[in-house]
């Protein structure tokens, strides 16, 4: 009898486990459902007369001061629903890692850019496409009056508005990643390949990356033409100290024309200390270029205790999270609990069961 009790006994905590794995795997399967593409939504590029390299997929326009011109591209919604498409259009720009960016985002404008893209170019801000149907977008160049030198370059966003995304973690919680489309413009009134690049050194200074202690050289290139192939290497020494503390060397970058970098330094997981410091920093470019800077800098008591509280990476007495420690601990005890009392209230019924059967067998012999 005890045999079968512990057998029903390992069913029962083996369906309770088995329904917890399976309402795991239910919540991940329905995340990774969301992954795809955007429907039925596509898009051509109509490239136009002036267009310089007939075999890209972006627009590459030879233009003249003061002209006018509007330039289209083909939308197209093969779905039986209607769709509604948003447009946004950005000047190309270069993040941390020395990618170019031509999407939405945060980055700053250069003070070394005169002429914008956005500045250029308007769109519709949305367009809305019927069931299995085509419309074509028109996006209104306007070029400046004054004549320019090298390249004015930006981005074609197409999103589908009423997409939900693919629902991912981020530090800050939930976010989606809309699919989108995105498509290069680079407009130029004559050739710029004797244009070169060119790099100025802007500041140098502590700041988190990832919520870890980084320390960033900030230098921006300062001509309106891309920078190929660069690599930058950045060594951080305590001033008056040959040693040298952190280092980071990264290579096979690229900058947008007139645009900034904010290249980052990790400290390696370490605390951060305050004290002057000094950054060596050197820029290359296979194609020649060179740039070389020296520069100190200050890591104020302010700024370590604050980088230092936000820093993940750290181990600190105060570091430990109890919530989220209790909050585990808690559904665990909750399971483990929930088990208990199920299996003491079989338990208990059966005994019952038992005690009932043996009280009408007892009556029926006295009868």
């Amino acid at each position: 009898m005890n045999k079968k009790i512990k057998k029903r006994n390992f069913y029962i905590i083996y369906i309770v486990l088995a329904f917890i794995i399976t309402l795991s795997t239910s919540l991940v399967s329905l995340a990774e459902e969301n992954k795809g593409a955007a429907g039925g939504f596509s898009y051509e590029v109509i490239q136009p007369e002036n267009q310089q390299n007939k075999d890209v997929g972006y627009y590459d326009l030879r233009v003249t001061p003061g002209q006018e011109q509007i330039v289209q591209m083909k939308l197209m919604n093969s779905s039986e629903k209607e769709i509604k498409i948003s447009v946004n259009l950005n000047g190309a720009k270069t993040n941390g890692n020395g990618v170019i960016e031509y999407s939405p985002n945060e980055l700053k404008r250069d003070e070394s850019l005169i002429n914008d893209f956005v500045d250029i170019a308007t769109a519709p801000k949305e367009v809305t496409l019927a069931p299995k149907s085509e419309q074509l977008l028109d996006i209104v160049l306007k070029i400046p009056k004054t004549p320019f030198k090298g390249v004015i370059s930006g981005g074609i966003e197409l999103q589908e508005v009423t997409s939900e995304g693919q629902k991912t973690a981020s530090e800050k919680g939930m976010i989606v990643n809309k699919f989108a489309y995105l498509t290069g413009m680079l407009l130029s009134e004559e050739d710029f390949k004797g244009i070169n690049p060119d790099m100025v050194l802007n500041k140098v200074y502590p700041e988190l990356q990832n919520f870890q202690n980084a320390v960033f050289v900030n230098f921006s290139n300062i001509s309106p033409v891309y920078t190929e192939d660069m690599t930058v290497n950045v060594q951080i020494n305590k001033k008056g100290s040959k040693e040298v503390l952190y280092e980071t060397k990264k290579s096979k970058m690229r900058m947008a024309p007139n645009s900034m970098i904010d290249f980052p330094v990790s400290l390696n997981g370490e605390k951060m200390v305050s004290g002057s410091y000094v950054a060596n920093i050197v820029v290359t470019t296979k194609a020649g270029g060179k740039w070389a800077w020296t520069q100190e800098f200050k890591i104020t008591d302010a700024d370590a205790e604050k980088y230092n509280k936000k820093d993940l990476s750290l181990v600190q007495s105060t570091g430990i999270n109890w919530l989220i420690i209790g909050a585990i601990v808690g559904v665990v005890l909750f399971v483990v609990g929930f088990i208990v009392v199920f299996l003491n209230l079989r338990k208990k019924k059966k005994e019952a069961k038992r005690k009932a059967r043996r009280k009408r067998k007892k009556t029926k012999e006295k009868q």
